[in-house]
C-alpha cells in the first residue's frame, strides 16, 4: 500500500511539474513574440524595407526564445539532461514559430493576395487633374426641364455627389439612389475620391487627408468646367461638403448633408459601428481584423506609414478592406434590413491613414462655417451610429438650415428611405424646404436608437 501511494505521489509531482515547465516555456514564447513584435516596430522606424524589418523582429523574437528556453532548461532540468533538452526544445518551438511566421506574416495565406478589380461603373470615365491625380467620374446627365442650361452650369447648379468613408466609393448604389435629381433636370456627377475605386492611389499615404480630398473637389469642379454646384454628402462626404464650404463659399449653391460626419474631433461616437453587429458578425469581423499580418500592417500604419504600405501593398489591404467593410455594412442600417451587392472598390490608405497616430488632424471648418449663408438640408436616421449632437452642431453652424429625422433608416438614410431623400432633396432643390418630419430640438426624439 505504501510503495502504491509513493507511485501516486511520484505520478502527481512529475505531472505538477510538466505542468510547471510547460507553463514557462509558454510564457517564454508569449515573451519572445511579442519582443519580436517591438523589435519590428522599431525596426520598421529606421527602414521602411519589409525585409530588414521583418528579419530583426523574427531574430529578436529567436534570441529571446533561445535565452528563456536556457533558463527554463537550468531550472527545470538536471545539469545531464539541460544541453539536450535546450536543444529539443528550441528546436521543435522555434521551428514552429519559423513555420508560422512565414505562414500568417510573410505569406498572406488564405487572405485575399489582391483585391478584385474595382467595379467598372457603366458610363463612368476617368479624369485627369492638374495636379496628376486621375478620378473615376460618372456624370448622369439632366433629362429634365432645364437640361440644356444645366449641362453649361448657366442654369441650375449641377449636383456633386459626395461618398462616405472616407475610402467606400460605392458609385453604382449612389448613383441607383441620386438618378431621379437628374430626370428633374439637373446634372449629377459622382465620384470615387482619391484611393478608392478605379481613382489614383498614392505612393505617399501621407497624402490622404481631408484637405486632399476638398483641394480635389475644387479642382474636379474646375476640370468639369463648372462655376456653383450643389454639394450632396453622405457620413465622411458630409464632413467633406462643409470642409470644401468653409474654404469655397462663393462656389457652393447649397448643401445636403446625409447623416453627416461629426465637426468635432471630441467626438468619437464613429468608433462605436462594430457594437451595433450581432455576435456572430462580431466575430467574424474580429478574425478578418485580428490575424498576424492585418495587426501588423496596422501597427507599421501608426509608427511608419512608408513601412506599411510596403508590407501591405493597395491590392492586397483594399482586398481585406472590401471583406471588412463588408462585414459592417449591417450596422449601416436599421436591425432586419435588407443589404444590397457587396461593397467593393474601397480604399484601405485613405479610409485609415488620416485616423492614424502618425496623420495630422484636418483642419477645423468650424470657425469658418459658422454663420455661412448657403442653404443646408441636415438629413439623420433613428438608427444612425453617429451622435445626434453631431447633425445638430451643423444647424447651429449654419444658420440658414433644418434638420430632417427619419424613423426605420440607419446611418445609410439615403438607402433605408430612397423615395423620402430625394423627393426632400428634389423639394430643396427647387428651392422650397420640404415639408417632411423636420425636427427643431436639440435632444435626440424619443424614437432615436443612436449617441446622443
Amino acid at each position: 500500500m505504501t510503495r502504491r501511494v509513493a507511485a501516486e505521489e511520484r505520478g502527481r509531482s512529475r505531472i505538477v511539474s510538466g505542468a510547471v515547465t510547460g507553463f514557462a516555456i509558454v510564457a517564454v514564447v508569449v515573451t519572445a513574440v511579442v519582443t519580436g513584435a517591438i523589435a519590428l516596430f522599431v525596426a520598421a522606424t529606421v527602414s521602411a524595407v519589409p525585409a530588414l524589418f521583418l528579419t530583426c523582429g523574427f531574430l529578436a523574437s529567436l534570441a529571446v526564445l533561445y535565452g528563456g528556453i536556457a533558463l527554463v532548461a537550468r531550472w527545470r532540468w538536471p545539469p545531464g539532461r539541460r544541453r539536450a533538452a535546450r536543444r529539443i526544445v528550441f528546436g521543435a518551438v522555434g521551428g514552429a514559430l519559423a513555420v508560422m511566421f512565414a505562414l500568417t506574416v510573410i505569406v498572406p495565406g488564405g487572405e485575399p493576395e489582391t483585391s478584385p478589380s474595382s467595379p467598372t461603373v457603366p458610363g463612368a470615365e476617368l479624369l485627369r487633374l492638374p495636379s496628376g491625380t486621375t478620378l473615376e467620374v460618372l456624370r448622369l446627365p439632366a433629362r429634365g426641364a432645364g437640361g440644356d442650361k444645366a449641362r453649361t452650369g448657366a442654369g441650375r447648379p449641377p449636383v456633386i455627389v459626395l461618398h462616405g468613408g472616407p475610402g467606400v466609393p460605392d458609385l453604382a448604389a449612389n448613383a441607383r439612389v441620386f438618378a431621379p435629381l437628374a430626370e428633374r433636370g439637373r446634372d449629377v456627377y459622382l465620384y470615387a475620391q482619391l484611393g478608392t475605386g478605379r481613382s489614383t492611389r498614392l505612393t505617399d499615404v501621407h497624402d490622404y487627408s481631408r484637405d486632399r480630398d476638398a483641394a480635389d473637389l475644387e479642382a474636379l469642379r474646375r476640370r468639369l468646367g463648372l462655376d456653383r454646384v450643389v454639394l450632396v454628402g453622405h457620413s465622411y462626404g458630409g464632413a467633406l461638403a462643409a470642409h470644401y464650404l468653409a474654404l469655397h463659399p462663393d462656389r457652393v449653391d447649397r448643401l445636403v448633408l446625409l447623416s453627416p460626419g461629426a465637426l468635432d474631433p471630441e467626438d468619437r461616437s464613429g468608433d462605436l459601428v462594430s457594437d451595433r453587429l450581432d455576435t456572430g458578425t462580431r466575430l467574424r469581423l474580429y478574425a478578418r481584423l485580428l490575424t498576424p499580418r492585418a495587426l501588423i500592417g496596422y501597427g507599421l500604419l501608426q509608427v511608419d506609414p512608408e513601412a506599411a504600405h510596403a508590407f501591405l501593398p493597395d491590392a492586397e489591404a483594399d482586398a481585406r478592406n472590401d471583406e471588412v467593410v463588408n462585414l459592417i455594412r449591417p450596422a449601416l442600417h436599421c436591425p432586419g434590413a435588407r443589404l444590397g451587392p457587396a461593397v467593393r472598390g474601397t480604399g484601405f490608405y485613405a479610409m485609415q491613414y488620416p485616423q492614424s497616430a502618425t496623420a495630422s488632424p484636418p483642419s477645423d471648418p468650424r470657425p469658418r462655417l459658422a454663420g455661412l449663408r448657403a442653404p443646408a438640408l441636415i438629413v439623420k436616421g433613428s438608427c444612425d451610429y453617429l451622435s445626434w449632437r453631431s447633425a445638430v452642431e451643423y444647424r447651429r453652424l449654419l444658420p440658414d438650415s433644418r434638420l430632417l429625422y427619419y424613423e426605420r433608416a440607419g446611418h445609410n438614410v439615403h438607402q433605408d428611405r430612397p423615395s423620402d431623400v430625394v423627393a426632400a432633396v428634389s423639394a430643396f432643390l427647387d428651392g422650397r424646404w420640404p415639408g417632411g418630419p423636420v425636427h427643431e430640438g436639440v435632444s435626440p426624439p424619443a424614437g432615436y436608437r443612436g449617441p446622443p
